[in-house]
């Protein structure tokens, strides 16, 4: 018995949220259906408001722009990653500081001791690069604030002044604190710092003390689970690494007047207010993951990519035995999906998750 294509299961999944959105609240997640769902959304519901450990707010202020420009650098509005980013990476985890009681403040100068906790890091994702990334200079009223960042270790005097690895971008700067982590190992423990700032401006002037935003750590890590989703085929090359029986065959290609196929790719687009969880999935909106459907040719053309069995089975169907049931109308290419997330610990997430979104069809 050939399986349901997966956005029947969603439909299944669906159907009482849907029919309720517009007058009741989502259901939580113990009461849905258990069909089977589109892969994202199995990946995506372990990490949902109702999973164990749950406990975060909404995300704003400065991290929240920051990795928002960073999605809109490395994805465009479906989701699916720009072939121009380089982030090197499938998974960048924002680890915001817990500070430290007491007053910052102290005339002129804004000290402030942060620590950022990683325990608990998932052990299929591999650190890669970390960096600090902090604003070194922000504009007063009277003045600026300019500010640094100083390592702290632990019985080591005195403190280590970090310096930015690059020109700052869009008035960011990061400084890269990899050397002080330990690499591959999903147990880095902590990283201490502290925030230091002096207010500098024209004579008699008097700026109300304003506390900066808290620096926050960037983790670039491999998720090996997850795979770095590979490069996806020129849309011009013609490949052929389905064989050439196709072409062998006399007069495969010559059908006159013969059926037209009409397997092609079909959208489905799922809002993910839809499902309640757009409080936490903060970009993309809506997964389209599209799917194949439509009757298979009698003759099989090259351009739907079939390999050689199935145009056996064509033949098969046609000339020997009508039992023998055609090709099915599948997807043949995919693509990854990049996903910007609140994490349970109130962290924010940039995943890229492989093979989401069909881009072609064939017949197999």
């Amino acid at each position: 018995m050939a399986m349901p294509y997966p956005f029947t299961s969603l439909l299944l999944l669906l159907v009482v949220p849907l029919s309720q959105a517009a007058n009741q609240s989502p259901l939580p997640l113990g009461s849905l259906p258990a069909v089977p769902t589109l892969p994202l959304l199995q990946a995506l519901q372990t990490r949902a408001p109702g999973s164990p450990g749950w406990q975060a707010g909404p995300a704003s202020g400065q991290p929240l722009r920051y990795m928002l420009n960073l999605y809109r650098r490395a994805a465009d509005r479906e989701g699916r990653p720009r072939r121009s980013r380089s982030l090197s990476t499938n998974t960048i985890r924002l680890v915001q500081a817990s500070s430290h009681g007491g007053q910052p403040w102290a005339g002129r100068w804004y000290l402030q001791a942060l620590t950022y906790h990683m325990e608990g890091q998932p052990e299929v994702e591999h650190l890669l690069r970390a960096t600090v990334v902090y604003l070194p200079s922000l504009s007063l009223a009277h003045g600026r604030l300019l500010c640094a960042l100083e390592l702290v270790i632990a019985g080591e005097a005195p403190r280590v002044l970090l310096s930015p690895t690059a020109r700052p971008r869009h008035g960011w700067a990061e400084v890269d604190v990899t050397p002080y982590l330990v690499l591959g190992n999903s147990s880095m423990g902590s990283l201490a710092l502290r925030h230091v700032c002096v207010r500098a401006g024209r004579a008699g002037g008097h700026d109300a003390p304003v506390a900066p935003g808290h620096p926050f750590l960037l983790l670039y890590l491999n998720d090996t689970q997850a795979g770095l989703a590979p490069l996806a085929a020129e849309p011009n090359r013609h490949r052929r690494d389905t064989g050439t029986l196709a072409h062998d065959l006399p007069k495969y290609l010559q059908e006159q007047g013969g059926e037209k196929s009409d397997c092609s790719l079909r959208p489905f687009p799922v809002s993910f207010a839809q499902l309640g969880w757009d409080h936490w999935i903060i970009a993309p909106h809506r997964y389209n993951p599209r799917y194949c459907k439509g009757t298979c040719p009698h003759l099989l053309r090259y351009d739907f990519h079939a390999p050689n069995h199935a145009v056996v089975q064509s033949f098969v169907h046609q000339l020997v035995d009508a039992n023998v049931p055609r090709p099915s109308c599948v997807p043949y290419r995919y693509s990854p999906i990049s996903v910007l997330m609140i994490e349970r610990n109130g962290g924010i997430l940039y995943k890229e998750y492989e093979n989401m979104i069909a881009e072609s069809c064939t017949c197999r």
